[in-house]
């Protein structure tokens, strides 16, 4: 297959980069133009959609102001801290459900169960165990990541060729030693993806409890401007919001892709 891409230029769908690219690109300017069109239309009260000026004259105000960047800094840190917790229990609480199914048949239906539950209405016990500050939102991404994460471990647990436990147990290794040398690097896929679905839903789980109960962080910014109803500086604050929101969900993916670019 490999030799039938190189022969053809399409090897791993290099191909398919420029199409793909340029209808990207088309939607997204058909998006714009709608947003636009949408915008002058008189159809919305006000700004309920503003224009796209008046959303990257916000921006620009936004990303002036030093004040955005401490609240970026607030979130960011309490995600960050929360994901470093999930993600660190979840990949325990994978491997023991991955490598005992007596423990996976009792416990793991109940992380099934729990898993799609809205996390937000945890946000009353958080506040009471962990304060009005930054304990409970970080509690609160650390709940949220800690499902998917567990569930990807465990899953990925099942899918290692028997062989690799095999030669590990060959050589006497130890519950550590197999987590760190059988397990964690034949598990390195499920673990990132597991890893961005965290993000995904750690980063969700923060910001709504900022817009609950903080006065800093992004989650307060966007709860702020829509209470004084400043439609434009609420979008440009979701437009930066999206932005990093990729760009870190993209560096994530290009360390699951690290050892593939090696190699290549």
């Amino acid at each position: 297959m490999a030799e039938i891409g190189r022969l053809t230029g399409t090897r791993n769908g290099l191909g398919f980069a420029t199409p793909v690219a340029l209808l990207r690109a088309a939607f997204v300017l058909t998006a714009l133009m709608v947003w636009q069109v949408l915008a002058v239309s008189g159809l919305f009260y006000r700004d309920v959609i503003p224009s796209l000026e008046k959303i990257w004259t916000a921006l620009i105000a936004l990303v002036s102001h030093g004040d955005f960047y401490w609240h970026l800094g607030v979130t960011f840190q309490e995600i960050a801290v929360g994901l470093v917790i999930g993600a660190l229990s979840g990949i325990a609480a994978g491997l023991i459900l991955g490598g005992n199914r007596f423990i996976a048949a009792v416990f793991e239906p109940y992380l099934y169960y729990l898993g799609p539950t809205p996390k937000i209405i945890f946000f009353p016990v958080m506040i009471m165990w962990f304060g009005v500050d930054s304990g409970s939102k970080i509690a609160m991404g650390a709940l949220s990541c800690f499902f998917p994460i567990t569930l990807n471990v465990a899953a990925g647990m099942r899918q290692i060729d028997p062989v690799l436990i095999r030669v590990g147990r060959s050589f006497r290794a130890g519950p550590w030693q197999m987590a760190m040398k059988i397990y964690l690097p034949a598990m390195r896929h499920p673990i990132v993806n597991g890893l961005r679905l965290g993000l995904g839903v750690a980063l969700i789980g923060t910001l709504l409890a900022e817009t609950k109960l903080s006065n800093r962080g992004i989650g307060f910014l966007v709860i702020q401007a829509y209470n004084n109803f400043d439609m434009p500086r609420l979008y440009a604050v979701l437009l930066v919001l999206f932005v990093l929101a990729i760009g870190v969900n993209a560096l994530v993916a290009r360390f699951g892709r690290l050892d593939e670019i090696k190699y290549k």
